[in-house]
């Protein structure tokens, strides 16, 4: 296997130095440069055409920033894949998202103190980002993966099966006479998904007959940043949930960040969100399976489970254990349109997906299923 070649582009001295001994320990990635600016990054990329295999970016620099770098390797059409190593401030964030919008593959947060710098924390995510952003991992689910599985899913299912091999497309037999009056979409995407989301939220209609929550895995921040941009360019109103959230028809509701988000009901039958302080599971907080699980419990007619662009499997235990209780439609994204193909492959081995689409039909799908009030 041979090495990858990783660019660094960051003004500060020390990440320079951090960023190049954690991937300098890891034989699979090479440091190809480190440039103090922008400007010097890009130049770096010219020369190297095509033997950048990732770079690492900083947002805030001198003489050219990232989201500049990002615009230019937009306009020349560098061919690279960039991560960008951002702060958890609130500017960054912001900026962070907006990066994401010029294609950014991920994100990876700096270290908040000298303590997190020095453990393995920073260096666990940079790698796995880097072994997904360049193709050595993304497959295959998370190692701490929960351990009792839905029966469905075997290990050499886990494995990577050819796409003619995963189950066939559920058919589900219509109920007759059945009038489906309550309905709510519940969405699942990480790695890929800030993207994903900007090409289908914008389409969505305000009078939407459904209620929307997504879980996108990120920190705290910047999921409040992300629901803020989609709503401003949005027909239908986005936002971050809050814990007491009654959730309306024609509303999209981000999990925040750094909490799980279940469903209940309060003393006047309403269905309210609720932001709590349990620990991760499988290392996600916030996770789907936790929000899928707790809709089991909810007296909604249908639940569309709508699975996006991540790796891992989070929401296929979930959606699995709603199917015993609750009448459910499922969409898959496919596998072309798919930054990494984990999330939406692990809940097709379930059997339970309704429909495989591309991420430019996915918009379509779901409102063809909820419809409009």
């Amino acid at each position: 296997m041979s090495m990858k070649n990783i660019l660094i582009i960051d003004d500060s001295a020390l990440m320079r130095r951090v960023i190049s001994d954690i991937i300098e320990a890891d034989q699979r990635f090479k440091v190809i440069g480190a440039a103090i600016n922008g400007l010097a990054g890009l130049s770096m990329l010219q020369e190297n055409a095509g033997k950048v295999d990732a770079v690492l970016l900083d947002i805030n620099m001198p003489r050219m920033n990232g989201l500049e770098v990002l615009e230019e390797i937009k306009k020349q059409n560098i061919k690279t894949t960039v991560i960008v190593v951002s702060a958890i401030t609130t500017k960054d964030a912001l900026e962070t998202i907006r990066a994401l919008e010029l294609g950014a593959f991920d994100f990876v947060t700096k270290p908040e103190s000298l303590e997190e710098l020095r453990s393995n924390a920073f260096t666990n995510r940079l790698l796995d980002c880097l072994s997904v952003a360049t193709k050595l991992k993304g497959l295959e689910p998370e190692k701490n993966i929960s351990t009792e599985p839905p029966k469905i899913i075997t290990t050499s299912m886990q494995k990577e099966a050819p796409e003619e091999e995963l189950p066939p497309i559920h058919k589900k037999g219509h109920v007759v006479g059945r009038k489906i009056k309550d309905k709510l979409v519940a969405i699942a995407c990480s790695t890929g998904g800030p993207k994903a989301l900007h090409n289908i939220l914008p389409t969505f209609p305000k009078n939407m007959d459904a209620g929307v929550i997504i879980v996108q895995h990120m920190p705290e921040g910047f999921t409040k940043s992300l629901a803020d941009r989609l709503n401003s360019i949005s027909q239908i109103q986005v936002k971050e949930a809050e814990d007491g959230d009654v959730i309306k028809k024609g509303r999209v509701y981000f999990a925040k960040g750094g909490r799980q988000l279940r469903v209940t009901k309060d003393e006047k039958g309403n269905h309210v969100l609720r932001l709590t302080m349990e620990a991760a599971r499988n290392g996600l907080i916030p996770c789907a399976d936790i929000l899928y699980e707790s809709l089991v419990n909810t007296d909604y007619d249908e639940i569309t489970c709508v699975v996006l662009t991540g790796m891992g499997s989070d929401g296929m235990v979930g959606i699995t254990e709603l199917s015993k209780k609750k009448n459910i439609h499922v969409i898959a994204q496919d596998k072309k349109t798919s930054v990494v193909y984990g999330m939406p492959r692990m809940i097709r081995m379930t059997g339970l997906v309704d429909k495989v689409v591309s991420l430019h039909e996915v918009s379509d799908a779901i409102i063809k299923n909820v419809g409009v009030h």
